[in-house]
C-alpha cells in the first residue's frame, strides 16, 4: 500500500489548476475495461478497498488492511491516503477506522472544507456501506466492500447479479467479446456481430438484449448508452468474467 501511495503523491506535484474535470467514479462509461477487470479482481479478493482518481484521472484501488489502525487520509505526504493533488483537502483532513467489522469515517473538525458522505455534509462518525461515496475536498472516493467468495457484488447498492438463462448469458458474453483484447475505443458487440457469433437472427439478440438490459435495470438509459452499461455491469456483477470471453 505504501507504494501505491508514493505513487498517488509524486501525482500531487501537478496542481489542481491543471487537471480536467474529473472522471466519475461509478456509471456510464465511468471505468475502461482494463478498470473494470480490475476492480473485478479486487472484489474477488473479498476484502474492503477504496476506489478513486490521481491527478491524471487514473483509477486508484487502495486495499483496506486487515489488522485494526486508523488510516488518515489528506494531503500531507505523510498521510495513508495521501490526496496530494487537491488543494481543497486538507495537510490532515479525516481518519478511516474499523471497529468491529465495519469501517467508518470520521472528520471531528479536522479539515477546513468538510468531508460528505453521499452528498451530505458528515459530523462525527460516519459507518460506511458497500457503494458509498466519501467526498474529501473536491476528490471522490468510493468505499468497496465485497464479500469473499460471493460472486453477485451490489453495485451501487442497487443492482445484483440476476438470474439469466443460458441463452440469456450466451448473448451477454457476445456483447462483451470484443472486451477481451485490451483498447482504448472498445466497444460492445452490433447485434449483427452476436448474431454471426451465437448463430442466431438479429431479431433473436434484439429480444435477448431487451430482457438483459430490464434484468440489469438499464433500460430507461439512453440508447446509446445501454450496450455500456449493460457491460460494465457484466463484468462488475461477475455475469461475465475474462475466462469467459476466451475461446
Amino acid at each position: 500500500m505504501g507504494e501505491r501511495n508514493d505513487v498517488v503523491a509524486r501525482n500531487g506535484a501537478r496542481q489542481n489548476a491543471d487537471m480536467a474535470v474529473p472522471r466519475p467514479l461509478i456509471g456510464p462509461h465511468a471505468a475502461s475495461p482494463q478498470e473494470l477487470k480490475a476492480q473485478l479482481e479486487a472484489n474477488r479478493r473479498g476484502k474492503p478497498y477504496l476506489l478513486l482518481r490521481d491527478a491524471d484521472g487514473e483509477q486508484v484501488l487502495l486495499p483496506l488492511p486487515s489488522e485494526w489502525r486508523p488510516m488518515t487520509v489528506g494531503r500531507s505526504p505523510d498521510c495513508d491516503v495521501c490526496l496530494a493533488w487537491d488543494a481543497k483537502v486538507s495537510r490532515v483532513h479525516a481518519q478511516l477506522e474499523r471497529l468491529g467489522g465495519d469501517w467508518t469515517v470520521e472528520d471531528d473538525g479536522l479539515s477546513r472544507n468538510g468531508t460528505f458522505v453521499n452528498g451530505e455534509r458528515l459530523v462525527g462518525r460516519h459507518r460506511l456501506h458497500e457503494g458509498d461515496i466519501i467526498r474529501f475536498g473536491g476528490t471522490e472516493v468510493a468505499f468497496r466492500a465485497p464479500r469473499e467468495g460471493v460472486d453477485s457484488t451490489v453495485i451501487g447498492r442497487s443492482v445484483a447479479r440476476p438470474v439469466l438463462s443460458e441463452a440469456q448469458r450466451r448473448v451477454l458474453i457476445s456483447l462483451c467479446r470484443p472486451y477481451r483484447e485490451p483498447g482504448a475505443h472498445v466497444t460492445p458487440a452490433t447485434n449483427r456481430q452476436i448474431a454471426d457469433d451465437l448463430v442466431l437472427s438479429v431479431e433473436a439478440v434484439k429480444t435477448h438484449l431487451r430482457t438483459l438490459f430490464q434484468r440489469f435495470g438499464v433500460e430507461d438509459l439512453p440508447q446509446n448508452a445501454k450496450r455500456a452499461r449493460l457491460v460494465e455491469l457484466a463484468f462488475e456483477t461477475s455475469a461475465v468474467t475474462p475466462r469467459d470471453l476466451e475461446r
